[in-house]
C-alpha cells in the first residue's frame, strides 16, 4: 500500500464513503479511507435509513435535507440499485391541538418550496388504510422515502474504488501530527502522508478531535429498532416510526437514548417500541417480532451538521452529522466542491465548526 495520499478521509461510514465517491469523481487518484473497523459495521448498517425531509426544523434545515433528497434518484443511476424508494412520507397526528402546529409547519416550508400537505382523517386513511381510525390527520410529504443503507454504503464504496479509492480496514487511527503543508496519519497499520485530511467519524469524532487538539462537540444517542416477520405489502408510505422494508420486514422505532456506545437493547424501549407500532397501525399486533438491534446515532451538540474546514489549521477538514443517510449525497458534493474548488454551490457556512468553542472540553 502507499503511503503519500492527496487526500486521506477518517471514517468509511456512509458520510465518509460519500465523500470518497463524490471526490473520486472528479480526482481519480490519491485518495484513502481509514476506518477503526469496516463499514457498516458501526451507525451505517444500525439506522431505519429514512431518506426524509419533513417534520425536520428549522426550515433552513429541512431544505438542506430536501437538497440532498433530490438527489438520490441521479445517485442510483450513478452508483447502482440502491433499493431507494421515494414512497413519501407520513407523520400522523391524534388530537386536532397538534393540526395547528402542522399547518403552521406546513406554511413555513411553503416560503422554501417543500409541498407538506396536512390530511384530514379521512385523506390520511385513504392515502394508508392500516392506519389506527383514531388518528386526527397526518402530515404528507412526496419527497420522503427510504433506502437500503448496506446496497447505499456498499455501492458508494465499489464506485469509489472503481475511481481508485483504497480503503484500509480494521485500521485505527491512533496519532495525527500537523506539519506545514501536510498531516502525517499513523494508524494501527502503518502511517500515512496526506495533503487534506477529512474528519468524518460519526459517533467517534469527538474522539478523532482531540488527535488534531480541538473541540468536535458529537455526541452518541442509542436507537432501538424492531423487526418483524417478512409480512404481505401493505404500507405504502414511509411513516415517522416505521417502514416496511423490500423483502416484507417493518422496521419499527426512533428511540434516543443517552447511552454512550452502549449498544445493548432493552426490554423496555422494546415495549414501548411494539406500543407505538400498534397505536399507530393496530395489525402489527398480529406480527412477529423476530429481532432487535440498537444503533448508535451522531449527534452534534445543536442537532445540527458540523461541515466544512476548520478554522486556523489548512487543509483539515470535518464532516460529522445526524440523518447522515438523507444528507449523504449532498454532503459528499458539497465536501468535494470546498476541497477542490474552494467554495461551494449551496452555502454551508451556518453548519461550520466555528459556532462551537473549539477548545477542547
Amino acid at each position: 500500500m502507499e503511503t503519500s495520499y492527496e487526500t486521506i478521509i477518517i471514517g468509511g461510514g456512509v458520510v465518509g464513503s460519500s465523500i470518497a465517491y463524490h471526490l473520486s469523481e472528479r480526482k481519480k487518484e490519491g485518495i484513502l479511507v481509514l476506518d477503526q473497523k469496516f463499514p457498516l459495521s458501526g451507525t451505517s448498517g444500525s439506522t431505519q435509513a429514512w431518506v426524509w425531509v419533513h417534520n425536520k426544523t428549522p426550515s433552513w434545515y429541512a431544505e438542506f435535507n430536501m437538497y440532498s433528497a433530490e438527489l438520490y434518484p441521479y445517485l442510483s443511476k450513478k452508483i447502482g440499485d440502491v433499493e431507494y424508494k421515494r414512497t413519501g412520507g407520513l407523520s400522523p397526528f391524534f388530537n386536532e391541538a397538534d393540526r395547528e402546529k402542522a399547518l403552521l409547519l406546513a406554511e413555513a416550508y411553503k416560503k422554501i418550496g417543500i409541498k407538506i400537505k396536512v390530511l384530514s382523517r379521512e385523506e390520511a386513511l385513504e392515502k394508508e388504510p392500516s392506519l389506527n381510525p383514531e388518528v386526527a390527520g397526518a402530515t404528507y410529504s412526496s419527497i420522503d422515502g427510504n433506502v437500503n443503507p448496506f446496497r447505499l454504503v456498499d455501492m458508494y464504496m465499489r464506485a469509489a474504488k472503481k475511481n481508485g479509492v483504497q480503503y484500509s480496514t480494521y485500521n485505527k487511527v491512533t496519532e495525527i501530527q500537523k506539519l506545514p503543508g501536510k498531516f502525517i496519519v499513523s494508524s494501527r497499520k502503518g502511517t500515512f502522508v496526506c495533503n487534506n485530511l477529512i474528519l468524518a467519524g460519526g459517533t467517534w469524532s469527538r474522539e478523532l478531535g482531540k488527535l488534531v487538539d480541538i473541540s468536535i462537540p458529537v455526541n452518541q444517542l442509542r436507537g432501538q429498532i424492531l423487526v418483524t416477520e417478512p409480512l404481505k405489502p401493505f404500507l405504502h408510505y414511509t411513516i415517522s416510526g416505521l417502514r416496511q422494508a423490500f423483502n416484507g420486514e417493518v422496521l419499527i422505532g426512533y428511540s434516543m437514548e443517552e447511552e454512550g456506545f452502549n449498544r445493548a437493547t432493552t426490554l423496555d424501549v422494546i415495549q414501548e417500541t411494539a406500543n407505538m407500532a400498534v397505536h399507530y397501525v393496530p395489525q402489527l399486533k398480529k406480527a412477529k417480532v423476530v429481532r432487535a438491534f440498537s444503533g448508535i446515532r451522531a449527534m452534534p451538540e445543536d442537532g445540527f451538521p458540523i461541515l466544512g474546514n476548520i478554522p486556523g489549521i489548512e487543509n483539515l477538514y470535518v464532516a460529522a452529522t445526524h440523518s447522515g443517510v438523507t444528507l449523504s449525497p449532498l454532503i459528499g458534493t458539497l465536501m468535494t466542491e470546498l476541497i477542490l474548488d474552494g467554495e461551494t454551490s449551496i452555502p454551508i457556512d451556518r453548519y461550520s465548526i466555528s459556532r462551537f468553542d473549539l477548545a477542547i472540553r
